[in-house]
């Protein structure tokens, strides 16, 4: 078994409050699970009305299959428009 886990941090410059930021990152989150079943989760600066962090993790029998995951999640996250990729880090355990 091998774990995958992508954690991007984004900055929203159009969230003007905590309800805006939400919105996006619901919208993020909803979509990613709905078109490459990953668990999605909201993992810091949760405080933070234009900026956020988050952790997609993806779990596969063997490494190709988890390193393909986490290319598609990669090109998932760069392609919103609704917001800047900060940092974007991936891991497999």
């Amino acid at each position: 078994m091998v774990i995958g886990v992508v954690t991007a941090r984004l900055h929203l410059p159009e969230s003007q409050s905590l309800k805006d930021k939400r919105h996006v990152i619901r919208s993020l989150k909803d979509r990613a699970l709905s078109r490459m079943n990953v668990s999605v989760a909201e993992v810091g600066d949760q405080d933070k009305w234009q900026v956020a962090e988050m952790a997609f993790v993806t779990v596969g029998a063997n490494s190709e299959i988890v390193q393909s995951r986490i290319a598609d999640i990669s090109k998932f996250v760069r392609a919103d428009p609704r917001y800047v990729l900060l940092d974007l880090r991936t891991e497999m355990i």
